[in-house]
């Protein structure tokens, strides 16, 4: 008579401790979308409030649009592995947490946008899904970001440094990528890559690679790195500030060319314009050095 009590006891201790064991769970993953929502939010907030990007959403390419996407896609894997909103142990959850973030950047930029009237009713799908597509290239690497710059640093900063030369060019282009497609969109690359020289396209050129090296080398930031003590001071330069650079004039000649900014131009006009992106590409491959 006392047997089918006490199996209803063993199975509702059973339900309890799933209950009690999932929820812990549940709640931390939620707190870290909702962290990535605020990190999309601040790091495409310059661009969800620039025209340009808006044109630009309904004139792009969408062929282009969509490969950039996809290249995307192992960069977002790599933050989410090493310093997303949440502890990926696995290269699976990365790619799923890659997606997490495109999904939270577009429906951020859906509603603000919608909220600013952009996005009107009379606007096409294929418009509708250019303008916000755009906006998902900065808001997903702020989502993955969220954990690393505003979260509690649940994951130990030392493995990304563990990736080696690989983690130190993985996050030049991050830095890269972010920073030149904030501000690829606008008219101002291209009408300062005209007004300007040969000499003076080279002079930016020097500039760009002095300030990537004082700036993880010299400057005494947080995060500042020590030159190694094998290494020579022009070895350090060769292997990571010129590389370094290239990486991102590459980077920059891509989103150009994504977004239409190469069309009709002959060579040396496009890579003036190169030069010009990657000026704050370089920068923002420089500070990633620094903070992630």
């Amino acid at each position: 008579m006392l047997e089918p009590p006490r199996a209803v006891y063993v199975e509702s201790a059973h339900v309890n401790t799933a209950a009690s064991f999932f929820a812990p769970a549940s709640r931390a993953y939620a707190i870290s979308v909702a962290r990535a929502f605020g990190g999309a939010l601040l790091f495409s907030l310059p661009i969800l409030m620039t025209m340009e990007t808006w044109q630009l959403g309904v004139a792009v390419d969408r062929l282009r649009l969509a490969l950039l996407l996809i290249v995307m896609l192992p960069l977002l894997a790599a933050l989410a592995y090493y310093l997303g909103f949440e502890d990926a142990t696995e290269w699976r959850d990365a790619v799923l947490d890659a997606f997490v973030a495109i999904a939270v950047a577009a429906a951020l930029a859906l509603a603000i946008l919608a909220v600013f009237g952009v996005i009107e009713r009379g606007a096409t799908l294929s418009e509708g899904v250019g303008i916000v597509a755009l906006q998902t290239v900065t808001g997903s690497i702020g989502a993955l970001l969220a954990q690393s710059q505003f979260g509690r640093a649940a994951r130990d900063e030392q493995q990304l440094r563990a990736a080696g030369d690989f983690g130190e060019y993985f996050t030049m282009a991050a830095g890269a990528l972010f920073l030149s497609a904030n501000i690829a969109p606008t008219e101002e690359v291209v009408l300062i890559a005209q007004m300007m020289t040969p000499w003076q396209s080279l002079a930016l050129v020097a500039i760009s690679l002095t300030l990537m090296h004082a700036f993880v080398y010299a400057v005494d930031f947080r995060g500042q790195h020590k030159r190694a003590a094998d290494s020579s001071l022009a070895r350090e330069f060769l292997r990571f500030t010129v590389l370094g650079y290239l990486l991102a004039l590459g980077i920059s000649a891509y989103i150009c060319w994504t977004f239409g900014r190469f069309d009709g131009l002959d060579g040396m006009e496009t890579l003036r314009i190169s030069i010009v992106l990657g000026f704050p590409a370089s920068i923002g491959a420089a500070a990633a050095r620094l903070v992630l």
